[in-house]
């Protein structure tokens, strides 16, 4: 029971690094086809990437497992669960960073702005391709998360991404309160206004704006 866990676990948690590292450049893609120019789009400080990809990843890999080989549950699966994993991110960034990354209210049928019918439509298409191309590809690569030299890369990884999420979690909050004339109140905060000022996070997060 205890390797299963483990071995489920090391499978979750790889398959939201590949969706969060197919989220940087599915954004710089799209960023490219529709401004012409090229934008590097992080969701945190360092790597490239987006964890909203990574975790819309997770919700898609749980719901093949559901629906199986059927692709038409599959699109509007993946509708509901993209929009919703979309709306639930939006709201929390807003909360606690006080912030948005993006803004659909121009867009028809769009949800408080947090997601649209088109979106949910891309989401819908982006879980139909995981089912016929990405998972099958998956399945494959599965044997090599057994293997010692694996494990020990992915251990080494998921510290290295527990450290990227927390700090950038921490230094995007002190940000906010920078923005709310908030002094540093101990050695924490002040390492952050060094580390992290608001030129550099601004350069990181260049697609946030402020609400």
């Amino acid at each position: 029971m205890g390797k299963k866990i483990i071995s489920y676990s090391l499978k979750i948690f790889w398959i939201f690094v590949i969706g969060s590292v197919f989220g940087f450049f599915a954004e710089m893609l799209y960023a490219l086809v529709y401004t012409r120019t090229l934008q590097i789009r992080q969701g945190l400080i360092y790597g490239p990437f987006i964890q909203i990809y990574g975790m819309g990843a997770i919700a898609y890999h749980i719901l093949i497992l559901v629906i199986k080989d059927n692709p038409k549950k599959a699109f509007f699966g993946g509708m509901i669960m993209g929009g919703s994993l979309e709306y639930i991110c939006s709201f929390l960034q807003e909360i606690f960073f006080g912030t948005i990354s993006w803004d659909y209210s121009k867009l028809f049928m769009n949800l408080n702005g947090r997601t649209c019918l088109l979106y949910c439509v891309y989401w819908g298409m982006i879980a139909v391709i995981y089912l016929k191309v990405v998972y099958p590809i998956f399945q494959k690569m599965e044997i090599l998360l057994e293997k010692k030299s694996v494990k020990i890369a992915s251990i080494f990884l998921a510290l290295f991404m527990a450290f990227d999420i927390t700090i950038s979690c921490m230094a995007g909050e002190r940000q906010q309160q920078r923005r709310q004339n908030i002094p540093a109140q101990n050695k924490i905060d002040m390492f952050l206004d060094k580390t992290y000022p608001d030129e550099l996070m601004d350069k990181i997060f260049n697609n946030n704006r402020t609400v």
